[in-house]
């Protein structure tokens, strides 16, 4: 299988275009924008923990 081509995102447009209408197609892209934003944070965040980067100092106390 091979990646999306430029024919293949000319189709997703006009479908996109047809589904949503040109006036709410701006706000979809932005949603759509935001909500992979929160979600490459939500990742980064949890890789962090993960590794054990958390932004706390790591106080043993004893």
């Amino acid at each position: 299988m091979s990646a999306i081509g430029w024919q293949e995102l000319l189709f997703i447009m006009v479908v996109a275009l047809l589904f949503f209408g040109a006036g709410r197609l701006p706000e979809v892209g932005r949603a759509l924008g935001k909500a992979l934003r929160e979600f490459k944070k939500g990742m980064q965040a949890f890789t962090d923990d993960f590794d054990g980067k958390s932004g706390k100092d790591m106080k043993n106390d004893e």
